[in-house]
C-alpha cells in the first residue's frame, strides 16, 4: 500500500491509530520515513516519561506527563518563519521542537499507551488539550493550566479583540479533525517555503478527510494555478462558488472563472 493508503487504514480502524497516521503523513513528504520503526522507537520515550511520573491517580498525571515532556525538551518552535519540519511528526520526535499540534499528539499517544485520560480540542490558532471533566485546558507546549481568560486572551492574540470565545472552539477534536488540521498547517507552511508539490500533496489529502470548505477548495485551485493546471483549477473553484456563503467571494470566483481557458479534453 502507499503511504496515503496506510494513512486511511490507521483510520479506519477502531480506535483510529491517530499517531501511526501522523507518522504516515510524515512518510508521503519523506521516503525515508519508516513509522514501524518509530513506533518502536517510540517505547524508550514512553519508558523515560513514565519513569518521572510522581505516584497519583491516573486521572491526575495528565499535566504532570505533559511537563515531564518538556523536562525531556519538548516544546513550542520559536523559529521565524516556521518551517514544514515544525509540523512533520518524524522531525518534532527528533528535533523535539513542534507546532503545539504536533506535540499534542504526542502528548495523545503517550497518555493512551499510559492509561491517562486526555483528548485534544481543536481550539483556534493554538491547539490545546483536556482532562474530560476537568475546568480547566492543557497547553501542549509545558502543560500550563488555562481557565476562561486565559481563553480569551490566547483567542484574541491570535485573531484581535473582535474574535468572541465560543462553545465551538472548546469542542473535543475527533481524529479526522486533528489529522485535517495538520494537513492544512502543512498545505501552508510548505506553500510558504515554495514547495508547491508538497503543498498540494497537503492539500489533496485534506479534502480526501471529507467537510471541506470553500476555502481548502480555493487552497487547492491556487496551487494548480502556480502549477499551470487550468482544468484542475476550474474544478476547485466551481467547488468553491458551490460551497460559499460569501456574495462578494462568490463574485470575485466567477470572474476567475471567467478568465480561465476553456475546459481542454484529453483524449
Amino acid at each position: 500500500m502507499t503511504p496515503r493508503q496506510r494513512f486511511f487504514d490507521c483510520l479506519h480502524r477502531s480506535p483510529s491509530a491517530l499517531f501511526e497516521a501522523a507518522l504516515w503523513m510524515a512518510a508521503e513528504h519523506d521516503k525515508e520515513v519508516d513509522p514501524q520503526a518509530l513506533l518502536q522507537d517510540f517505547k524508550e520515550l514512553q519508558l523515560k516519561v513514565s519513569y518521572g511520573l510522581p505516584m497519583l491517580p491516573v486521572s491526575e498525571l495528565a499535566q504532570p506527563l505533559l511537563r515531564r515532556l518538556n523536562d525531556l525538551g519538548f516544546a513550542q518552535d520559536d523559529f521565524t518563519p516556521l518551517r514544514p519540519q515544525a509540523a512533520l511528526l518524524h522531525r518534532v520526535l527528533h528535533t523535539r521542537r513542534g507546532q503545539p499540534l504536533t506535540l499534542a499528539l504526542i502528548s495523545l499517544e503517550l497518555a493512551r499507551r499510559l492509561e491517562i485520560p486526555l483528548v485534544g480540542v481543536n481550539f483556534p490558532g493554538h491547539f490545546l488539550l483536556r482532562v474530560p471533566g476537568a475546568d480547566h485546558l492543557l497547553d501542549p507546549c509545558g502543560g500550563r493550566r488555562l481557565y476562561p481568560n486565559d481563553w480569551r486572551e490566547l483567542l484574541q492574540r491570535q485573531y484581535g479583540h473582535h474574535m468572541k470565545l465560543s462553545a465551538e472552539h472548546l469542542l473535543t477534536a475527533t481524529p479526522v479533525q486533528m489529522l485535517q488540521r495538520l494537513s492544512r498547517n502543512l498545505r501552508q507552511l510548505h506553500l510558504s517555503h515554495d514547495d508547491f508539490i508538497a503543498a498540494l500533496i497537503d492539500a489533496e489529502r485534506v479534502l480526501e478527510l471529507g467537510n471541506a470548505s470553500a476555502a481548502d477548495y480555493l487552497a487547492r485551485a491556487s496551487l494548480y494555478q502556480r502549477l499551470d493546471c487550468p482544468n484542475a483549477e476550474r474544478f476547485d473553484l466551481e467547488h468553491a462558488l458551490l460551497l460559499s456563503d460569501d456574495p462578494i467571494q462568490r463574485l470575485r470566483l466567477t470572474e476567475r472563472l471567467g478568465h480561465l481557458p476553456p475546459n481542454s479534453v484529453v483524449h
